[in-house]
């Protein structure tokens, strides 16, 4: 098992260049999809389109087995709501490389009964659960660094009294006190979020990374339509941000 998952991860880069190159097609067909004079480049590049997702298919048969690996090791992890989401992102990611896999042997003409768009649908829903659950992670690796942060400063320079008496006084109309707060609050908020993903690139690559893959399957599942061009480029810029994290293994955020 621990040799197929070795000899398998040594594809993922060629699956995130095929996929860049995928999501060029994209964003490329959709930028000539009102020129009648390149329609025939236009069905050329959407041609190579199909056959750039059917070579990743082909490079994902068996990657199932590697994400209920991914599973079992995380169900170990002492936090809960990172096994929990780590665990179940992974069991979904290995549903989604199984209706991959016969999507391609329906494709490649093995399974020609296969009803392809039932088990295309069935394939991204899986895909956006796990990405789903990939955000919900990131959201929970910010607040707990967020919360360190802020212990972190709070100690360094405890508030004055004037600055815990708030920058309003006490005759201010309520609703003026309400939003000065509120605007305060706001404000110390994004300051925080930003010194943390600041001063941890691997957590901000990988939500920048769920936060443009999540719009894939949410347009092919039509519960959010966003175009074709919006797609290819969210598509196009994870695909770079995951070809990043491979050639520096430090920006792969662990576990």
């Amino acid at each position: 098992m621990d040799s197929w998952v070795r000899f398998n991860a040594q594809s993922q880069a060629k699956d995130r260049i095929i996929r860049a190159a995928q999501y060029s097609c994209t964003l490329l067909g959709f930028a000539l999809h009102r020129r009648d004079s390149w329609a025939e480049v236009r069905r050329t590049i959407v041609q190579l389109e199909s056959q750039l997702s059917l070579s990743r298919k082909l490079l994902r048969l068996g990657n199932w087995v590697e994400a209920l690996e991914a599973a079992k090791r995380s169900i170990h992890l002492s936090d809960g709501v990172l096994r929990l989401c780590l665990t179940f992102g992974h069991l979904n990611r290995a549903l989604y490389f199984a209706c991959d896999n016969l999507l391609w042997a329906g494709k490649a003409g093995l399974l020609p009964s296969l009803d392809l768009h039932k088990w295309s649908q069935r394939s991204f829903r899986y895909y956006l659960f796990a990405l789903i659950l990939n955000l919900t992670r990131d959201v929970y690796e910010l607040r707990l660094l967020m919360e360190r942060e802020a212990r972190l400063r709070a100690s360094k320079a405890p508030p004055s009294p004037d600055q815990m008496a708030g920058p309003s006084s006490s005759s201010s109309p309520p609703a003026l006190r309400a939003t000065t707060f509120l605007w305060v609050w706001l404000s110390r908020q994004l300051h925080l979020v930003a010194a943390v993903l600041h001063s941890n690139p691997p957590l901000l690559l990988d939500l920048l990374k769920n936060g443009c893959d999540v719009l894939v399957p949410l347009d092919r599942l039509g519960v959010y339509s966003t175009g074709p061009g919006l797609v290819g480029a969210c598509g196009l810029a994870s695909s770079l941000l995951a070809i990043l994290a491979i050639l520096h293994p430090w920006l792969k955020l662990k576990p």
